[in-house]
């Protein structure tokens, strides 16, 4: 299983890269949602886990662009963010967020937002 990381922050990628290499996970990593779409073009993954603000193409907008977009609108996405905001929460879930976790993260969190997300997923026919 593939997952892309999409996060302005070089440190949290590494983190969040080895954490999911160790679990047996493939990782592609972004720094923005723009390189995300361009890299999404040459790159098929399972799963995108974004941060919410960043520059050129923030989480929220990179989510409403992938969902919009047929070849893409499967792939299901975590935010991954330090707001801890529930009308960001929402904003979120209303764009196509399958999953939503605040910083800083453990790795339990994110394994058990992922293996959710593909029950989700599963159960749907996914």
């Amino acid at each position: 299983m593939k997952i892309m990381i999409v996060d302005d922050c070089q440190t949290t990628r590494k983190l969040l890269g080895h954490y999911l290499k160790s679990r047996g996970y493939s990782v592609v990593f972004a720094e923005n949602g723009l390189d995300a779409l361009e890299k999404l073009s040459a790159e098929k993954v399972n799963l995108i886990m974004t941060d919410l603000n960043m520059p050129y193409m923030d989480g929220m907008e990179l989510i409403r662009t992938l969902k919009s977009d047929p070849n893409l609108s499967d792939i299901p996405v975590l935010m991954v963010t330090t707001e801890n905001d529930v009308t960001e929460k929402e904003r979120a879930f209303h764009f196509g967020a399958d999953g939503y976790v605040v910083k800083p993260v453990i790795g339990e969190a994110i394994a058990e937002n992922i293996k959710n997300i593909l029950k989700e997923l599963f159960s749907k026919g996914g």
